[in-house]
């Protein structure tokens, strides 16, 4: 992928990898658009990095989906590479039955639902252009689901198989499709479930992560680890439920 002279749409894009994203991409000479349900989040990202532009939309709803691509499409004629990066992470007991599923936002249709949506609106803007991507962040526990975190581990696993599918299908139409797998990084997802744990620190920031990401996407790679996740890309069946064994022994 040529990661210079695009127009890059970030859902998502206004802190954590989303963020990193945007800031790397302007600096490899790239237009960025982002977009996120807080106004202030946006602003603040402007105010950092004034060359962004930027759109408030909610992606659980369908109407904003279409508006965002329709206006991505319609004001941005180089528009060719979308990246859904947008998503939630909650801790949920089903032992507890439904009342935590529904008590809180909808993983399913923000980490899953959304990105889906938005590839298949934007894969008719894309045809024809050339370096042409869509870009799909799933996660580690695509591989190695957490017991604390079931629903968003089944989302990343579902985005894992839709992105495999969705890349063999665009081929045909010359529409690259990557997969970045990050492992845990530190970012404002999940904020209470990290606080049960201590306010659980990974080590490693967004701009690291994705640092490494650009390098990787420069030369085709087109599902993208890093650490732990880069040897979960490669796992035995039974290395990754020895891995899901040994993270999953205190829940």
């Amino acid at each position: 992928m040529n990661i210079s002279g695009n127009t890059v749409l970030i859902t998502g894009g206004a802190t954590g990898i989303g963020y990193a994203f945007a800031e790397k991409f302007l600096a490899a000479n790239n237009h960025v658009v982002i977009c996120g349900r807080r106004e202030d989040r946006l602003l603040g990202a402007k105010k950092n990095l004034p060359e962004l532009l930027f759109k408030i939309s909610d992606l659980t709803r369908n109407e904003d989906r279409k508006e965002l691509i329709e206006w991505a499409a319609s004001s941005f004629d180089g528009f060719n590479v979308l990246i859904n990066n947008a998503g939630i992470q909650r801790d949920i007991d089903f032992t507890r039955g439904a009342d935590e599923l529904v008590s809180g936002e909808d993983e399913i249709r923000i980490n899953l639902e959304a990105p889906i949506a938005l590839s298949a609106m934007a894969i008719p803007c894309f045809a024809g252009k050339k370096e042409a991507a869509i870009i799909n962040v799933s996660s580690g526990l695509a591989f190695v689901p957490a017991a604390r975190m079931p629903v968003y581990s089944a989302t990343k696993a579902a985005l894992h198989a839709f992105s495999m599918a969705l890349r063999h299908q665009l081929a045909k139409i010359g529409i690259k499709v990557f997969e970045i797998v990050p492992p845990a990084v530190d970012t404002e997802l999940n904020p209470e479930g990290r606080a049960k744990r201590g306010n659980f620190k990974a080590g490693l920031t967004s701009g690291e992560f994705v640092s490494s990401v650009m390098k990787s996407l420069q030369a085709d790679v087109f599902e993208i680890g890093y650490g732990t996740t880069e040897a979960s890309l490669r796992a035995s069946r039974s290395e990754l439920d020895e891995s899901f064994r040994r993270m999953n022994t205190r829940w």
